[in-house]
């Protein structure tokens, strides 16, 4: 028997440009966002067998799509009974990029295990999400760590993803139920209100690349986007004038920031469930 562990910052999505191509590791999303201390952990276990495939996301079994999809990918034809063991720290279909994350932090233990190195831990993460449609942009933000723009589209080296100064605590809140990311992302009657109001935030957003702004721009393409909820909507108006918030892409929930973390966790845990988090500069990382 053999065993590996990982870690995978969860990200948060201000906004986002849907970009498609026939190659998967170019397809993405252009925007801005960061990864966050909070995310997921996977311990990989291998043993010689038939091949089966077992994961347990937070001591349950599961199906896990993204994680099952990017961990056949990595194993091809290996006859090795593979168990996955995931723990998430925050909840899925939200916009914290769990999927993103039990993937990666799956596919990077599985990888070191199979000595297949880094690289193709990513790529079969990338290509799962975006199979799966969970997610474009967050393998691509998450490996470049802490707030970031997303100048184009795809994994690296096929897209561009540029790091930029901001470091900050926040405060997160789930509001209520959760969205499944693809019936808004395959959906072709959201697709060119949400890339119309996507384009604008980005242009704006890449005149002024700061904290400030990326909440501005999130802010407005949330309402330009038709993504709004009126639960983020009552949520972010009790934050207080003092605050900033705006709407995880793509959840019924929201991040936000401010000059005082406990009083803004108060007020935000009368709508829905409160975490506290910080930028992820590390990155994925095994343990």
């Amino acid at each position: 028997m053999r065993q590996a562990m990982a870690f995978c910052p969860g990200h948060l999505t201000g906004f986002f440009q849907i970009c498609r191509h026939p190659d998967p590791l170019a397809t993405g999303s252009r925007g801005a966002g960061f990864s966050i201390n909070l995310g997921a952990e996977s311990r990989v276990v291998l043993e010689n067998g038939t091949g089966k495939l077992d994961i347990f996301i937070n001591g349950a079994k599961a199906k896990a799509r993204v994680t099952e999809s990017a961990a056949k990918t990595l194993l091809g034809e290996e006859k090795l009974d593979t168990k996955i063991f995931t723990t998430l720290h925050l909840p899925i279909s939200q916009g914290f990029g769990m999927s993103a994350a039990g993937a990666l932090s799956a596919s990077l233990a599985l990888s070191e295990l199979l000595g297949q190195g880094e690289d193709a831990a990513y790529d079969a993460a990338h290509i799962a999400e975006v199979q799966c449609g969970t997610g474009l942009g967050d393998i691509a933000a998450i490996r470049t760590g802490g707030m970031e723009m997303r100048v184009k589209e795809g994994l690296p080296p096929a897209g561009e993803v540029v790091r930029l100064d901001g470091n900050f605590d926040m405060v997160l809140a789930r509001l209520g139920s959760s969205i499944d990311t693809a019936s808004v992302i395959n959906d072709p009657k959201k697709f060119d209100k949400l890339n119309k109001a996507a384009e604008a935030a980005f242009n704006r957003f890449n005149e002024d690349r700061d904290v400030h702004n990326l909440f501005r721009q999130s802010v407005r393409f949330m309402k330009e986007s038709g993504l709004e909820t009126d639960a983020v909507s009552k949520a972010l108006a009790g934050i207080g004038s003092e605050n900033v918030g705006s709407m995880c892409m793509i959840g019924n929930s929201v991040f936000t920031t401010g000059p005082d973390i406990p009083l803004l966790m108060r007020r935000l845990a009368k709508f829905g469930t409160v975490y506290e988090a910080k930028v992820d500069f590390e990155g994925p990382r095994m343990l």
